[in-house]
């Protein structure tokens, strides 16, 4: 039997404070009002006084309501009845379907240990050649998407989990504006996707301290497929609003605040979400994309920078396309020469010839005349940007290799590309 406080001594905006014994960081309590009953959780305990987060607000909360801790940390419940499904960030169900209660599981668990990890070695085709031939998606990877506001990051997400092959998708919404949470939902259904997906989405509408458990939750259930032999990508957006979660809780616990406000701990509390990205021996793995908006553009922000430090590689979404300059899939190299032998090839000799069409585009934007390689470049730049960086694009590997080969053929001789003899006779288009 778990105890009833009927004091509480603080509250401070939807931060509350009692005296209570025996209670766990984390833990979940009911709080009793006159507007009824709402959950809370632990963030921070200091001897006996103990201050939870109201998952309604602290409006209508008064000194004398009653709260009952509840013995266990945020749960959700695990089966595979949760694919198809669309829950809000505490776990209830907002598609109005059945409540789930079976076999409940913890969130916000530790990382997997070392010891029951292996080497990346498999890729993740999604469909796009700025990705697959790229930079290529691997299994157990963690990679953020840097963008900002108006880029359609939140669309490459969707279109991502609709080409990825991959068994279950798990999508995670962090204060997304209610357009987008529509826009995904009609997307995956249209699609055909959401069949073998499971979505977890906070509102910026609805309570702060569920964009907070969001990646938890998704994490928590990928974990258990991963456990299960599935192949899950976990897709989260946006990780800079989770991170303004937790600073406005920071502020609100009056928190020594750090770099631009933000708590202390984001390297950490960032960390302990991306490091569970696994590759099960013996069983599935768990892949995280992450989009993660950069305030003014500016990577030195205090989230893109120390997410910087945790994952490996970064999408950078510009002008509505993936950047070839600047993203970098650190792990491309353990999966790209296992898919054909022209792969490197063609992912090093475009990329090559792109950055010489941009200079060609200064040379010609400062009023400079235009010589015969130039223009051979502008038109080269123009297809590789409509048939190989479109977003709109959902072709195999294969095909896409094969298209690089047709494009060079178009616009270039054999020796101008620069790319190996074996190569050119082998793949150069007859």
């Amino acid at each position: 039997m778990r105890k009833v406080y009927s004091r509480i001594e603080y509250i401070s905006g939807n931060v509350i404070t009692v005296r209570a014994e025996d209670v766990k960081y984390g833990e979940l309590a009911t709080v009793t009002s006159s507007h009824g009953e709402s959950l809370a959780e632990v963030i921070r305990m200091s001897g006996e006084r103990v201050s939870l987060q109201v998952f309604s607000g602290g409006r209508g909360i008064s000194s004398g309501d009653e709260v009952r801790f509840l013995g266990h940390p945020m749960q959700v419940s695990f089966s595979d009845n949760l694919l198809g499904r669309i829950f809000d960030g505490g776990g209830q169900p907002r598609d109005k379907g059945p409540q789930l209660t079976e076999n409940l599981i913890e969130i916000g668990g530790p990382a997997v240990n070392p010891a029951m990890r292996i080497i990346p070695r498999k890729m993740i085709r999604t469909g796009l050649p700025m990705i697959d031939v790229f930079n290529t998606l691997v299994e157990s990877q963690k990679l953020p998407i840097f963008s900002v506001s108006g880029e359609p990051y939140n669309e490459l997400l969707a279109r991502i989990a609709m080409q990825a092959e991959v068994d279950i998708i798990i999508l995670g919404g962090c204060g997304l504006k209610y357009d987008d949470y529509l826009f995904f939902r009609e997307t995956l259904e249209e699609g055909g996707a959401l069949s073998r997906t499971i979505f977890f989405v906070h509102t910026a509408a609805d309570p702060i301290v569920e964009c907070l458990m969001v990646p938890d939750i998704s994490l928590a259930v990928a974990e258990r497929f991963a456990l299960k032999g599935k192949r899950v990508l976990v897709l989260l957006t946006d990780m800079t609003n989770f991170a303004d979660a937790m600073k406005e809780i920071a502020i609100t616990m009056e928190q020594v605040p750090s770099n631009r406000g933000y708590p202390g701990d984001l390297y950490s509390q960032l960390a302990a979400r991306y490091e569970k990205a696994v590759d099960f021996e013996g069983a599935g793995s768990i892949t995280i994309l992450a989009a993660t908006t950069m305030p003014g553009d500016d990577v030195t922000h205090p989230v893109p920078d120390n997410t910087g430090y945790i994952t490996e590689g970064q999408y950078y979404l510009r002008n509505g396309r993936i950047e070839p300059f600047g993203s970098l899939s650190r792990l491309k190299q353990m999966v790209n020469a296992k898919t054909r032998p022209d792969h490197r090839g063609i992912m090093d000799g475009m990329i090559k010839l792109y950055a010489a069409c941009l200079e060609s585009h200064e040379k010609r934007s400062m009023g400079f005349r235009m010589t015969e390689w130039d223009q051979k470049l502008l038109k080269y730049g123009e297809i590789f940007e409509n048939d190989m960086m479109s977003l709109s694009l959902n072709i195999p590997l294969e095909q896409a290799l094969d298209r690089g080969w047709q494009i060079l053929a178009e616009c270039f001789s054999r020796e101008e590309t620069g790319l190996r003899s074996e190569l050119l006779n082998e793949y150069w288009p007859k």
